[in-house]
């Protein structure tokens, strides 16, 4: 195992066991983001997963946005414990492989286009026959039926087709993207969540060689569908179409972004009936704070405009330091709009660990985001960073029972 951690920060004093996913296999088949970030949520909390790639290049995520000699920093996250195996998906004998551990594994994810595992009869129904307890997490864009299965569903198509697109940005304007891929993000939080529903029915069923696997049918445009609130009962019952409404919460007055003296984006929800009157009373418009139309929502919605008219006269009279302390000592809720500069300095993210310190292979530090949910008594950690391209094939290839002059032949012939 001495070669997992090279180029990484040692972990943490404890021993595997004290995570709560230790012990689970993961076999993970996909590239970018959907099926990564599911692999990488389960691989921060003990689960050991065992990322196929190809090679040569191996997930294209490795060259995406910011690089460090090559490799993107996107990549010492999107892959942190993971394994990297390499194998030539298009040889039999790389396929051989990757069917060996998936029938070994406790949870298979995967985000190729339906039809692809099948092809390298890699399938869940194909495996399920040779391992009942089988759990695989398929993301795709539009689930495995359906007209439009077949169909490239990138997140941008899920975000469209799933309603947020269609709510974000201003009422005069085209629709705007979160400045995220939150379609794939939200797509993996909904597979790991299945992944845990999967493997705790099997366990319950007879574990991991008696019990009942099942396959977890992620659509990207349907992960986030599933966030978008009261869109289709209000639609359905009422006939309402929920629009654009730029920085404003709609029907939930007052809730908006506004801007400070010193050019500051400040969040200021003041939408609770008592809140609102505490923050008319702290901006000094007792007018507004006494006026029984407004004393309640459904007579603040009749009067957005001018509400936030007010709010942002306020506003305009503050820089955002000492907007946000009056509205504090007035106890409304507000915020300043954080880029990562100002994550990166403020004390609550500094208190809560927010940020991890490591360093690359030739000693270079940097910084990564902490991991989330913060659990009690077996938080996640970082045990190594994204893996090289490859780093342990020998390693996994000789867990499963090869010799190392197998494994050579097959990295000559470019199967590894």
């Amino acid at each position: 195992m001495s070669d997992v951690r090279k180029g990484a920060t040692p972990a943490p004093a404890a021993t595997a066991g004290t995570l709560p996913l230790a012990g689970i296999k993961v076999l993970e088949l996909g590239t970018l983001i959907a099926g990564p970030f599911c692999g990488r949520m389960l691989a921060e909390f003990g689960a050991e997963v065992i990322k196929i790639e190809a090679p040569g290049d191996g997930d294209p995520i490795r060259k995406w946005r910011v690089l460090k000699d090559g490799t993107s920093l996107w990549w010492s996250v999107q892959a942190r414990n993971k394994k990297s195996l390499t194998l030539n998906m298009k040889d039999a004998r790389g396929r051989a492989v990757a069917r060996q551990l998936a029938l070994e594994a406790d949870i298979i994810v995967e985000n190729y286009r339906p039809g692809v595992l099948e092809k390298w009869e890699l399938g869940y129904e194909q495996l399920k026959v040779l391992n009942p307890a089988t759990i695989m997490v398929r993301l795709s864009g539009f689930g495995q039926t359906g007209p439009m299965k077949d169909l490239p569903g990138f997140g941008a198509i899920g975000e469209s087709m799933g309603g947020l697109r269609y709510v974000s940005g201003h009422p005069d304007r085209p629709p705007v993207r979160v400045g995220v891929s939150i379609g794939d993000s939200v797509a993996a939080l909904h597979g790991v969540i299945g992944a845990m529903m999967a493997l705790r029915h099997r366990d319950v069923t007879g574990g991991k060689h008696q019990g009942q696997g099942q396959m977890v049918d992620v659509a990207l445009y349907e992960s986030v569908f599933n966030l978008m609130e009261s869109l289709v009962p209000e639609f359905d019952h009422a006939g309402v179409v929920r629009e654009r409404t730029g920085g404003a919460l709609p029907g939930i007055v007052p809730s908006n972004t506004y801007t400070t003296r010193d050019g500051e984006n400040i969040v200021i929800a003041g939408n609770g009936d008592a809140i609102f009157k505490r923050l008319m009373l702290a901006m000094g418009r007792i007018d507004l704070a006494g006026d029984a139309q407004l004393a309640r929502n459904d007579g603040r919605v009749q009067r957005t405009q001018e509400i936030d008219d007010a709010i942002q006269a306020w506003c305009d009279t503050h820089d955002i330091d000492s907007a946000l302390a009056v509205l504090q000592a007035a106890d409304v809720p507000a915020g300043k709009i954080y880029s990562v500069r100002d994550m990166m300095r403020d004390p609550q993210f500094l208190a809560r660990e927010m940020f991890e310190q490591h360093r690359f292979a030739d000693g270079t530090p940097i910084k990564l985001p902490a991991i989330s949910p913060k659990l009690s008594a077996t938080p996640g950690r970082t045990q190594w960073i994204g893996p090289t391209l490859g780093q342990h094939n020998d390693e996994v290839l000789r867990a499963l029972g090869y010799s190392d002059t197998e494994i050579a032949t097959l990295r000559q012939d470019g199967v590894v």
